[in-house]
């Protein structure tokens, strides 16, 4: 039976150039290992993904029967560590753009109980780190100008994948996580809503590793209308009982 403090979310689809690495990158800086577990959640990927994963010995994976997407992904492994019980959940994607030494910073600000949610942001801070191509930059921007109307609040990087859970919040989105694809954003306003306190911190990311994302350019203006349609509804949503 999976144990241990933190659980490490690893959701992926068709990412076989880059698993190992961001298995071995986690490993490598996790300080107490009995109490990390490396949860890959292979989201039915057609390519050997999975297999890759399994043979590093090093990480528990979770084959999905079919394609989820990444929200369903993702709630997958949220939903794996409720129901293991671990106290954190930390959420880190498979194409290599982020730096697993940044972990333990997010871990300490949830155990100093100064967030239920930590974000890695690219912007709260500068630096000279990749910060993502200009097109998705302007998106970046006009997603903190929607979220900041409604909340009044403002979130400098609300598409960042790099989260790290309390319990209470594991616990909250292991059942409220959204299923659209590029959940993110509308992560924050379900968060918000429902009185969660969310924190930023500087985090450093690097170019995707390799392999394709699967957000391109010409699929931009799609991804903005459709996550602005998911913000909104979120929005207007009553907070979960």
């Amino acid at each position: 039976m999976p144990a241990g403090e933190i659980c490490i979310i690893v959701p992926c689809y068709n990412e076989q150039e880059n698993i190992k690495n961001v298995i071995d990158d986690i490993i490598d800086n996790t300080p107490s290992k009995e109490k990390w577990t490396v949860l890959v959640v292979n989201d039915c990927s057609i390519d050997s993904t999975g297999f890759e994963a399994n043979s590093t010995g090093k990480a528990d994976v979770l084959d999905l029967p079919c394609n989820l997407g990444i929200g369903g992904a993702v709630q997958a492994g949220l939903k794996y560590a409720a129901r293991y019980n671990y106290d954190y959940a930390v959420k880190f994607d498979g194409d290599g753009q982020h730096l697993a030494k940044n972990i333990e910073t997010f871990i300490q600000e949830l155990k100093s109980d100064k967030a239920d949610v930590v974000v890695g942001s690219r912007f709260c801070t500068k630096h000279n780190g990749f910060k993502s191509t200009f097109m998705r930059q302007v998106g970046i921007k006009y997603f903190q100008w929607l979220i900041k109307l409604l909340t009044g609040k403002t979130f400098t990087d609300s598409t960042s994948g790099f989260r790290a859970y309390n319990k209470k919040a594991l616990k909250f989105m292991s059942k409220h996580y959204p299923a659209f694809d590029y959940p993110e954003p509308e992560e924050i306003i379900l968060l918000n809503k429902n009185k969660f306190r969310i924190m930023e911190i500087p985090c450093e990311m690097r170019k995707r590793q390799g392999g394709v994302s699967c957000l391109s350019s010409n699929r931009a203006v799609y991804y903005m209308i459709k996550v602005s349609f998911a913000i909104l509804m979120a929005a207007a949503r009553k907070p979960e009982e």
